[in-house]
């Protein structure tokens, strides 16, 4: 059968990472077409209804703040909002929605719609057309073969998915969807390696049969933050969630039925989630523990199903029932929809760049749990990068490559294609060595400008932006120039905090002290006369964090020397004996392409990183002397 349509790309698969990735392409002024299994389905959310949550939060802020859609559409459907960690540190305080899921997809499917560069259509790929070393478009299951320059592959866990329920299991890309079968095989034919990974997701239970008279309520913040640095966020009634533990009955049932689990009886053979795992792992892992947090969340405005988060299991759905009502409050509660696990194929992500593109395939990118990853948050990230560099490669252009000194998407891309990883990646604050630098408030401050460049943030954004910066830079000079005297009004504000103040001093240098809040300063110097500043947290945290922040900075600085010195792409790394045969095996099958790169490479010494120092001075200096001996001669030879 002939070719029915040429793009420019093609995204393959409509959840997180497909829909930033055709937002990002469509946006950039590529013709983009965008592939799902079900168009119904698109920007759904299968597991929990909720954006954000630690170093979740930072990703959907950064990816809003390139110009990507998440955080817009977490802001306009959101059920709540909270943030987390609060009383701790600026770098690990995260923003969480509790999202309703079906407004959360209408959303994303009608927002697509109206992108003017977007073709949105229900297929499914049956295999890749490759010429050479290049994609060149996707044949669907039906016989229709579609051309393209660059393909974004986002197929989730639907490769050769199967979920499971007890010892029970059927093929389906998650409950109710069919999986992708036999596109597998057509990687591995391409030359792809694939792995074989696990997740899950807890019973929604019928909230008109729970009793929450004594369950304790967990209520959105009062006056909440938003994931979108755009203005005009719509303000909603917020719904609150409720919280239940797992009693001593819980724990019985459970270990009763061990035995039952596909994962422990021996039949999931993929690797699940560490920082997410079962109600099974939790209760054998963490034996000494004799309770466990349940949260209740609502999945929606317009429906009563309640979302049971913590309580993932692929025990039987009799047993999954016993769980439910052994818990407080819920002693008489339904099951609208069994808890399951899902099972599927992956890509690991060291077969491509910091790009997101194949290493042996030009124009084949990929993102989100295809390549070993979990959650929307880190999908959506994953989505605009692969996106972004599809659009430069279309049009002839260097990748786009974030630093992971430049935030938690650089992070996350980095350590997928440098780590080999054996589970479903998950973001976290702690996985980044500059959180201080990399806080979700400043996600702006550090990426518009790349947006802008780039041709992601209108000017619009833009203009909102730069006022913000301004604003920023003109607090912080007030701050730093108007001087105070030790009045009555002040002596007494600071006393109250245990503080003093004996002679005049100015706003910057009263900040800096731990215990003064912005909130303070701006109670007796307020910024403007009737109207508290916006943009509170980044200039607090400047200034009081100065010289962590500077020290940080001069860290970046050390890293990005390694990462600057590039590698030669056909190193033979086995000619190099004096690396262990362990680090030349990892460094030949990654192939590392800076020296900064290598070394974050699981399992290599810094004893191995300066072998290779040693031998690109050696290469360089050998160089430099074949130039100059050819230099000789054809002087000689002039002369001659």
């Amino acid at each position: 059968m002939g070719v029915d349509m040429d793009f420019d790309v093609i995204v393959v698969g409509g959840g997180h990472a497909g829909a930033e990735a055709a937002n990002a392409s469509s946006k950039m002024g590529l013709k983009t077409l965008l592939l799902a299994v079900n168009l119904d389905t698109v920007g759904a959310m299968p597991c929990n209804p909720a954006v954000g949550g630690p170093g979740k939060s930072h990703l959907a802020k950064e990816v809003d703040a390139l110009g990507g859609v998440i955080g817009i559409a977490a802001d306009a459907t959101y059920l709540q909002l909270r943030t987390l960690n609060s009383s701790r540190g600026p770098a690990v305080q995260a923003l969480r929605a509790q999202s309703d899921k079906r407004e959360y997809s209408n959303w994303i499917k009608n927002y697509l719609e109206t992108l003017p560069n977007l073709t949105l259509k229900q297929g499914m790929v049956n295999r890749f057309i490759v010429e050479g070393r290049r994609i060149c478009g996707v044949e669907l299951a039906f016989g229709e073969r579609i051309k393209a320059k660059a393909v974004v592959l986002c197929a989730g866990t639907f490769l050769e998915g199967t979920i499971w329920i007890g010892k029970q299991t059927q093929p389906a890309g998650r409950a109710g969807e069919f999986p992708a079968v036999g596109l597998s095989e057509n990687l591995r034919s391409m030359g792809f390696t694939t792995g074989r990974l696990k997740t899950g997701t807890p019973p929604r239970i019928d909230g008109r049969t729970i009793d929450y008279t004594n369950l304790p309520v967990v209520p959105g913040d009062e006056n909440p933050d938003f994931f979108s640095f755009l203005d005009k966020r719509p303000v909603l009634e917020q719904v609150p969630c409720h919280q239940t533990r797992t009693t001593e009955k819980t724990h019985d049932i459970i270990r009763a039925n061990l035995h039952e689990s596909p994962m422990y009886s021996g039949m999931i053979h993929g690797i699940g989630p560490r920082y997410c795992p079962s109600i099974e792992d939790k209760i054998v892992r963490f034996a000494d523990k004799d309770s466990h947090s349940f949260f209740l969340e609502p999945e929606g405005r317009s429906t009563y199903e309640i979302y049971l988060q913590g309580c993932s299991t692929s025990l039987p759905v009799a047993v999954q029932q016993q769980i439910v009502n052994s818990l407080p409050g819920l002693e008489n509660a339904s099951m609208v929809r069994a808890a399951y696990a899902v099972e599927y194929d992956y890509l690991p992500a060291v077969q491509f760049t910091h790009a997101l593109m194949a290493k042996d395939l030009d124009g084949f990118f990929a993102a989100g749990q295809i390549l070993g990853t979990s959650g929307y948050e880190e999908a959506a990230a994953q989505g605009i990068v692969a996106g972004i560099n599809a659009a430069r490669y279309c049009l002839d252009k260097e990748p786009m490559i974030l630093a992971r000194s430049s935030s938690y998407t650089g992070t996350l891309v980095d350590d997928l294609v440098t780590k080999e990883i054996g589970e479903p990646y998950r973001m976290m604050t702690s996985r980044s060595e500059y959180r201080l630098l990399l806080r979700q408030d400043n996600a702006d401050s550090r990426l518009t400008p790349i947006g802008r460049e780039i041709g992601l943030v209108d000017e619009y954004r833009w203009r909102i932006f730069c006022e913000k910066q301004d604003a920023i830079r003109a607090e912080k000079e007030r701050l730093s120039s108007t001087r105070v005297k030790p009045d009555e009004n002040w002596i007494a504000a600071l006393s109250e905090i245990g503080e003093e103040m004996k002679q005049s001093l100015t706003l910057e240098e009263l900040l800096r002290r731990p215990r003064v809040p912005y909130s303070l300063i701006e109670s007796l110097s307020p910024s403007e006369e009737g109207r508290e500043f916006p943009h509170a947290m980044p200039v607090e945290t400047d200034i009081k964090y100065a010289g962590y922040i500077e020290r940080q900075r001069h860290q970046v600085e050390q890293a990005e020397k390694y990462d600057s010195v590039k590698l030669p792409a056909d190193l033979d790394y086995t000619t190099l004996v004096h690396l262990s045969k362990e680090t030349r095996e990892k460094l030949n099958r990654i192939r590392p392409e800076t020296l900064g790169q290598a070394a974050r490479i699981g399992g290599v010494r810094p004893a191995d990183v300066s072998v290779l120092m040693i031998f690109l001075e050696t290469e360089r200096r050998n160089r430099t002397h074949a130039e100059r001996g050819k230099n000789k001669t054809d002087l000689a030879a002039a002369g001659s």
